[in-house]
């Protein structure tokens, strides 16, 4: 995390230490680690100083997808494409090899990214983008959003919102909510009223936060992707780099792509 600037900021996230870096999410709609205790109001920081607005164009926003729920958990089984998804947290070097490692063959991710992460690595915004790959919304603090009060659920969404229309000129094209599979339908009605007609979702869970090793994270989610699948993963996690590799080597041997969400819902 880098040089926090409010009072108010630091609070909240000495209460939320060494949770909102190595926790994940939930698998399978229940809260797979304990979710930090919140008080009633969620600081909402000035973005960094050093993220000014980008002079290049604007990043991609949401899109509307005619006929499909508010809720993507996949994409269609027809065609032989899968969305690799990456909760956006943790060291930054992590996260530059997986995208390297991606690009090296040809495949483009997805990073849902946590506010506070973009204050404090604000050039991965545009790291991200430069790369082909998809920018979307993991909330400001990384907090259990479902359990929140509406205006700090709105908090955490706008918050991070803000910080992506600051250093790319878009709200990023997805929000996920964060420490839950699926967004209560609270949150998913606070979702469209920042501007995301969907909430992402996912049908492969490949549980790397648990550090189970590179072999399990490629068994886990070779075992269950198929066509149309979006599979959750992490940065920040060192068997997730090693196991990318051997992972992008079988859906291609499968003949699935992997593709940014857009791609794979268009």
């Amino acid at each position: 995390m880098g040089q926090v600037t409010t009072t108010d900021r630091r609070t909240v996230l000495r209460a939320t230490a060494g949770l909102a870096f190595t926790a994940g999410c939930a698998t399978s709609g229940s809260v797979a680690h304990p979710a930090p205790a919140t008080s009633s109001a969620v600081a909402r920081p000035a973005p960094s100083k050093s993220a000014g607005p980008s002079a290049k164009p604007p990043a991609p926003g949401p899109r509307r997808f005619p006929g499909r729920p508010a809720q993507l958990g996949h994409g269609p089984r027809t065609r032989p494409r899968v969305a690799l998804t990456f909760h956006g947290n943790g060291d930054p070097a992590t996260a530059t090899a997986l995208l390297r490692a991606a690009e090296e063959r040809g495949a483009r991710l997805t990073v849902l990214a946590v506010g506070t992460w973009l204050d404090a690595h604000p050039e991965l915004a545009r790291r991200i983008l430069d790369g082909g790959h998809d920018l979307g919304n993991h909330t400001l603090h990384h907090l259990g959003v479902n359990d929140m009060s509406e205006a700090d659920a709105l908090a955490e969404i706008a918050g991070c919102a803000d910080r992506l229309r600051t250093l790319t000129g878009s709200i990023g094209s997805w929000f996920r909510p964060s420490r839950a599979a699926r967004a209560s339908p609270l949150v998913e009605r606070l979702a469209r009223r920042v501007g995301y007609p969907h909430v992402l979702s996912y049908d492969v869970d490949s549980l790397d936060f648990t550090s189970p090793g590179a072999p399990a994270i490629t068994r886990k989610v070779l075992a269950e992707v198929r066509n149309g699948s979006v599979v959750s993963l992490h940065f920040g996690y060192a068997d997730t780099v090693a196991a990318l590799p051997a992972v992008l080597e079988e859906l291609d041997r499968r003949g699935l792509a992997a593709v940014t969400t857009t791609e794979l819902f268009s």
